[in-house]
């Protein structure tokens, strides 16, 4: 049995185009994309319920697509070294998470928690590779755009990362300078003049 027969069978019913279009067109991994091609993507794509408490994927599970919060609440969770969890976003109507397991099998980074009854859809790289397949011009949008995606967050984190290694640097002359002040300051050195 092969792993995109699995996954088939898990989001096993339909959506309908005409009712994902619009969302789908508002999702940055298919803005792009012509009526056409939002029409062919909606018709490949996965709807499943999910109970709340439901686990959509575990951190560390391999990254097999992204998903969309078509109806509900889910909560994206980090479990630290200790088995402590931490919710560090929720996600509900038209949000959506995973994309990068579009383009990377790589473990998950987090695990996403049904926060209440909910409907997602699916889109796998099965689909993504349908979709190359079949309309390779269409494939190579979604693809571009996801390489757009990772890019943006990329010179976030380097800003974010530069950002905090000025703050560490201030902080440290901070300290510096609050010891270099104290040991001026302090008893000991008044008595030994």
């Amino acid at each position: 049995m092969s792993k995109d027969f699995a996954w088939k069978e898990v989001f096993r019913s339909r959506i309908k185009p005409a009712s994902l279009e619009e969302m789908l067109s508002k999702i940055p991994v298919f803005e792009k994309l012509t009526p056409k091609e939002l029409r062919h993507v909606a018709d490949i794509l996965h709807r499943r319920q999910y109970v709340k408490d439901e686990y959509v994927f575990y951190q560390g599970d391999p990254g097999l697509g992204m998903y969309v919060v078509e109806k509900g609440r889910v909560g994206i969770v980090v479990e630290g070294k200790d088995t402590t969890q931490k919710e560090v976003t929720e996600m509900s109507d038209g949000d959506f998470f995973g994309e990068i397991a579009l383009l990377d099998e790589s473990p998950r980074s987090a695990s996403v928690i049904v926060k209440e009854d909910s409907q997602l859809i699916g889109f796998f790289r099965p689909d993504l590779f349908e979709v190359i397949e079949k309309t390779p011009q269409t494939g190579l949008k979604i693809v571009m755009k996801l390489a757009e995606m990772i890019g943006e967050r990329l010179r976030n984190m380097n800003a974010e990362f530069s950002k905090l290694q000025k703050e560490i640097e201030t902080l440290k002359l901070h300290q510096q300078h609050k010891e270099a002040t104290h040991e001026k300051d302090s008893p000991s050195k008044k008595k030994s003049k």
